[in-house]
C-alpha cells in the first residue's frame, strides 16, 4: 500500500497520537480527530513537517460532524485507505461495579465504544467499496475475553465491538476490504491510569514501543485481504 491515507480516531494521545508519529513515519497521509483541540494542535504541527495532515476536533459520537470529516478528508486525498477506530471511554474514573454501575454511564460508553466505531465504519465503507479495498481496524482489549471485576462497562463494550466486526466482515465478504481487531495489551497511557488509580504501571510498555507491530499488522493485512482477523500485539511487542 503506497503512501495510505490513514484515518485514526482518539489521536491526540497514547496510542492514537503514537499511531499518527508512526504511520507519518512511514509516509503515510493522515485524518486525525480526537475531542481535545490543543494537543491536537501540536500534534498536527509536529506531524505536518512530515506529512500532509487533514484534523478535526470532533467527538466520534457527532455523527454529523465525521460524516463532514470523511468528506473534507475524501475532498483533499482522494481516498481512504485505512480506519483505525481507537477513540474509547471507560465510563467513568474508578470505574464502578455492574451493581453500581447507573444505565447513563453504560450506555455512554457503548455510544462511544460500540456505536460511533460503527458509524464511522459506515461512512468511509462505501468509498473503501469503490476503490476495491481498505482495512478497518478496530481496537480493542483483553477486558472484551476476560472477566475483570470493575470492568463490565468497557469489556462489554469491546466483546459487542469485536462480535459486531466478525459479522460486517462476514457482510463484506470477497469485497477486498479487511475488517482487523487489534489488542494492544496493557500499556502505560493516562488511560490505564485513570482506569486503574494508584497503580504502578511503569513496568508496561509505552505506546510509542507498541504502534510499530501494530502498524505492521495493518498492513499486512492489507496485503493479504483476510476477510476478519483478530491479533494481539502484546505478544510482538514482549517477545511471546
Amino acid at each position: 500500500m503506497n503512501e495510505p491515507v490513514v484515518l485514526i480516531t482518539g489521536a491526540s494521545r497514547g496510542l492514537g497520537a503514537a499511531l499518527a508519529r508512526e504511520w507519518a513515519a512511514r509516509g503515510a497521509r493522515l485524518l486525525l480527530t480526537a475531542r481535545s483541540e490543543r494537543p491536537l494542535r501540536e500534534l498536527v504541527d509536529e506531524l505536518s513537517r512530515q506529512t500532509d495532515v487533514v484534523f478535526g476536533a470532533i467527538d466520534v459520537t457527532d455523527d454529523l460532524g465525521m460524516r463532514e470529516f470523511v468528506t473534507r478528508g475524501l475532498r483533499e486525498f482522494g481516498r481512504i485507505d485505512v480506519l483505525v477506530n481507537n477513540a474509547s471511554t471507560l465510563g467513568g474514573s474508578p470505574m464502578p461495579r455492574l451493581s453500581d454501575l447507573t444505565p447513563s454511564a453504560f450506555f455512554e460508553v457503548m455510544e462511544t465504544n460500540v456505536r460511533a466505531p460503527l458509524a464511522i465504519a459506515q461512512c468511509v465503507l462505501p468509498h473503501m467499496q469503490a476503490q476495491g479495498g481498505g482495512v478497518i481496524v478496530n481496537v480493542s482489549s483483553d477486558a472484551a475475553v476476560n472477566a475483570y471485576p470493575g470492568w463490565g462497562a468497557y469489556g462489554s463494550s469491546k466483546a459487542a465491538l469485536e462480535h459486531l466486526s466478525r459479522i460486517l466482515a462476514a457482510e463484506l465478504e470477497a469485497s477486498g476490504i479487511t475488517v482487523l481487531v487489534l489488542d494492544p495489551g496493557n500499556m502505560d497511557t493516562q488511560m490505564h491510569r485513570d482506569a486503574e488509580p494508584g497503580e504502578d504501571l511503569s513496568s508496561l510498555p509505552k505506546p510509542q514501543a507498541v504502534a510499530p507491530p501494530f502498524v505492521d499488522a495493518v498492513m499486512r493485512a492489507a496485503v493479504e485481504h483476510e476477510a476478519y482477523a483478530r491479533r494481539e500485539v502484546q505478544s510482538v511487542v514482549s517477545g511471546v
